[in-house]
């Protein structure tokens, strides 16, 4: 519930939670691939320069309480959540620490790391067999937690 909205379900695909991303080090253990393809680090940065209107967090958007999930300390009473992304993608750690903070958090998460699969790969490849699987662990939680209700109550 959050300001009187009840939400039943989120899909997060390989989101972008992170201002602090691009400035950290890369995992010595990463694929050297690992946010090379489709999004980089400069990409990340201007990105979130843009949407938060200021470099590093720092812009007027960023004082908004919802503008960094990354940043947010209380994850609770977040709604059940998918999240999907890929080893090679430049937000596999911080969607990977992310999906962690929700469960210690009590919240129902399910994380899907796809191997291979880089940032928007399943709108290269829609038909990859590893995409199509994606898509479809998404489309099951979607319809465990999106019920339609049969019809107006006597």
């Amino acid at each position: 519930m959050d300001h009187g909205i009840h939400l039943a379900a989120q899909v997060l695909i390989y989101p972008m939670l992170d201002d602090r991303a691009a400035a950290r080090a890369r995992d010595a253990s990463a694929p050297g691939t690992r946010g090379r393809l489709l999004w980089s680090r400069s990409l990340d940065r201007l990105g979130w320069a843009v949407y938060l209107r200021g470099p590093g967090g720092t812009g007027p958007g960023s004082a908004r309480p919802y503008a960094v999930p990354g940043r947010r300390t209380d994850l609770a009473g977040t709604p059940p959540t998918w999240v999907g992304v890929g080893d090679l993608d430049l937000f596999h750690d911080d969607d990977v620490a992310y999906a962690g903070r929700l469960r210690r958090a009590g919240v129902e998460c399910e994380l899907v790391v796809m191997p291979g699969m880089y940032h928007a790969a399943d709108r290269v490849a829609p038909q990859a067999p590893v995409i199509r699987a994606w898509r479809r662990s998404m489309l099951a939680h979607l319809r465990h937690h999106l019920v339609v209700p049969d019809g107006p109550s006597a």
